[in-house]
């Protein structure tokens, strides 16, 4: 009830109208039926846009932190995330993740819509980073389609550690559905993982026009004194020894 009231009475109307939100593609979010939507992450601002646009609920999953704040910021910030349907997960891996994708596979398997970022965190310089494979195993053990989505400016109209957004208007990019059906019946796999990962990658990197650097992005999160000076994993620096480069498609 309260996602609903959320979307359609109290933040929604005004949302539209102030950011005059620019959509493409969204024919290809299907009308019922299980799907996985896989965007890239520019800001906090994106799992708000992007279920704004879609008629249909989205489900996403959210960093633990974020229902663990205290003081009446922190409530505020749990109550919303509690209200609209965000899973929390353990982002130190383990059971605990395990429990995240298990609960967003109960929402497919019932018909519904996942939201899922497979950079696991928001981009620290609005480049594209490697894709973790929760993402392709949530797809091989749900058989649901993968709709890739672009966030293609959210990170200037609310750059990261900036609580109020700017004024300019949102554009989002739905893609068409990816084919994964070659890979049925390969769960578990961890290079079937991997290349449906890259794949879905190569697509948000195809339709959001972002530079793609083959490194996970809290890597460069947590090495902010050599992300400053552009030394390895820094912003300019290179990836590995080849350098920034594009996931293979598949």
């Amino acid at each position: 009830m309260f996602y609903w009231l959320m979307k359609y009475v109290v933040l929604g109307p005004l949302l539209r109208l102030i950011f005059r939100p620019q959509v493409e593609g969204r024919e290809n979010v299907p009308v019922d039926g299980p799907a996985i939507l896989a965007g890239n992450h520019l800001s906090f601002s994106d799992s708000i846009f992007m279920p704004l646009m879609v008629k249909r609920k989205v489900t996403f999953v959210a960093k633990a932190e974020y229902f663990l704040g205290r003081g009446l910021k922190g409530w505020l910030t749990k109550m919303f995330f509690v209200g609209v349907g965000t899973i929390p997960v353990d982002r130190s891996g383990g059971k605990a993740a395990r429990a995240a994708l298990d609960t967003q596979l109960a929402v497919l398997r019932a018909g519904g819509l996942a939201g899922i970022y497979p950079e696991g965190t928001r981009s620290p310089d609005g480049r594209l980073y490697r894709g973790k494979t929760g993402v392709a195993r949530l797809a091989l053990e749900s058989g649901a389609p993968v709709i890739p989505v672009a966030m293609l400016n959210s990170d200037e109209i609310q750059p990261p550690g900036q609580l109020i957004p700017r004024l300019g208007r949102v554009r989002i990019r739905f893609g068409a559905p990816l084919d994964l059906s070659r890979y049925a019946g390969m769960v578990g796999d961890r290079f079937v993982e991997r290349a449906i990962t890259d794949e879905i990658m190569y697509e948000l990197m195809e339709l959001s026009g972002r530079e793609y650097v083959d490194v996970y992005a809290q890597r460069v999160k947590d090495r902010p004194a050599v992300a400053a000076t552009g030394g390895p994993g820094g912003p300019g620096a290179p990836a590995d020894p080849g350098g920034p480069r594009s996931p293979v498609p598949v």
